[in-house]
C-alpha cells in the first residue's frame, strides 16, 4: 500500500478528487497517510480530518529560517515513510533536500497544457488569465515529475480541454480543473501505485492502455 503525502495551500479541490477516487475504488493500492499545508487557514486542512486523515500546518512564517523550515519537512515526511508526495495547488518551492531525496516520488498538477503556460508566476487564475489573452483554442492540464526546476520535470498525463468564446479566466478555470485536472491527478497516482509507471532518459513510460475515470 503506497503512503501518500499530499501538500496544498488553499481550498483542496484536487485533494478532495484524490479521496473520493480512493473511496470510489478508482485509486486502489494507495492511502492518504497526511495532509499537510503552509497555511493554517486553508480549508484543505478540514476536508482531511473530516474524512480522518492526519492534518498538519507547517509555514515557512513559524520557523527562524528557510533551512529550518526545510529541515522539518523533510523530516516529518521522512518518518511517516511517505512513498509519494502530491502536490495539489502547494504554493510553496519544496526543499532541494526533498526533491533530491524522492526523486520521480513527487507529482504535482499543473493547469496547463505544459510547456504552455507554466514556469515562475504561472499559478492559479494567471495561468488562465494568460492563455485567454493568447487566445488559445485548447488548453489542459499536465500531472508532471517534480525536479530542481518549475514545471519542468517529466510528464506522466495530459488532458485538453477545450476553450470557449465566452471564458472568463475563472469560467475556464474551474472547467480545466473539472475535465482535466480531477481525473488525471487520481489516475497518475493510482499508475504509479500499481507500478506501472516507469522513467528513463527524462521521459515517462505507461505500462498497458489508460483508461479514464467514468
Amino acid at each position: 500500500m503506497l503512503k501518500l503525502a499530499v501538500l496544498v495551500s488553499g481550498g483542496g479541490t484536487n485533494l478532495q478528487a484524490v479521496i473520493d477516487a480512493i473511496a470510489a475504488g478508482h485509486i486502489t493500492n494507495a492511502c492518504i497517510d497526511v495532509v499537510i499545508s503552509n497555511n493554517a487557514n486553508a480549508y484543505a486542512l478540514t476536508r482531511a480530518r473530516e474524512h480522518g486523515i492526519d492534518a498538519l500546518c507547517l509555514s515557512p512564517k513559524s520557523y527562524e529560517s528557510r533551512a529550518g523550515f526545510n529541515d522539518a519537512l523533510t523530516e516529518t515526511i521522512v518518518s511517516r515513510g511517505i512513498d509519494l508526495i502530491v502536490l495539489a495547488g502547494y504554493l510553496v518551492i519544496v526543499p532541494p533536500q526533498l526533491i533530491a531525496a524522492y526523486k520521480n516520488r513527487i507529482v504535482n498538477i499543473h493547469p496547463s497544457l505544459i510547456p504552455s503556460f507554466c514556469g515562475k508566476g504561472f499559478y492559479g487564475l494567471k495561468v488562465h488569465e494568460e492563455a485567454l489573452r493568447r487566445g488559445v483554442k485548447v488548453t489542459g492540464a499536465t500531472c508532471h515529475f517534480v525536479d530542481e526546476g518549475t514545471d519542468t520535470g517529466p510528464i506522466i498525463l495530459q488532458k485538453a480541454v477545450g476553450v470557449l468564446p465566452d471564458d472568463t479566466p475563472e469560467i475556464l478555470q474551474r472547467r480545466v480543473m473539472e475535465r482535466a485536472e480531477w481525473i488525471i491527478l487520481p489516475l497518475a497516482i493510482d499508475l504509479i501505485a500499481n507500478g506501472r509507471v516507469t522513467v528513463a532518459d527524462g521521459v515517462v513510460r505507461i505500462e498497458g492502455d489508460v483508461e479514464e475515470f467514468v
